[in-house]
């Protein structure tokens, strides 16, 4: 990418970035356009899609989880180390205005990015947790992913910490059939 395509992508994905935490993922794009002081052709040119936008202003946070993810991979207590970094994307997905919705809703032909990014992240965990009998072999880690966003949609309103409290809820129904599993923190 030459010089002034890059600042101009670099400014459209930080004043996409505010206009996200201000208004949601649904901020207008000719703001953002204007906020980035280039003109919609420019950002269409950069940005084919709101979607595409979207990834581009989130990648950076998700990459954040996925890290996260990897610190997890050897803590003691593989279930522990799954539900915690479920509840951290919970959480982050809850206080990220749009992260969820556009996660959930990502077209078909788009879906690469941030949600295989967090799967990709989260399957080490996942099968940790399985190998060790404190999951059901059956649990895939886009159901996973799924339930946290939806969580993280409905307590958009309620915050974090109820975001928390769902996704522990939540994670009971994980675990061997007919084995409950401990809601501690």
């Amino acid at each position: 990418m030459r010089a002034d395509a890059r600042r101009n992508y670099e400014r459209i994905v930080r004043a996409a970035s505010e206009a996200v935490a201000r208004d949601g993922a649904e901020a207008s794009l000719e703001a953002i356009a204007r906020a980035a002081g280039v003109g919609s052709a420019t950002l269409h040119r950069h940005f084919p899609s709101r979607w595409s936008l979207l990834q581009a202003v989130f990648t950076d946070r998700v990459r954040g989880l996925c890290d996260r993810a990897e610190e997890l991979r050897t803590a003691p207590g593989p279930l522990e180390a799954l539900r915690t970094w479920l509840r951290e994307v919970a959480v982050y997905s809850t206080t990220t205005r749009g992260l969820a919705a556009s996660i959930l809703s990502a077209p078909p032909e788009e879906s690469e990015g941030c949600s295989t990014m967090l799967a990709a992240a989260g399957e080490p965990l996942l099968r940790r947790a399985v190998a060790d009998g404190a999951v059901r072999a059956d649990v895939a880690m886009a159901d996973l992913l799924t339930v946290v966003n939806a969580i993280s949609l409905v307590a958009q309103d309620a915050g974090a910490a109820e975001a928390e409290r769902l996704v522990t809820l939540a994670l009971e129904g994980i675990g061997p059939r007919g084995v409950s599993v401990s809601t501690t923190r």
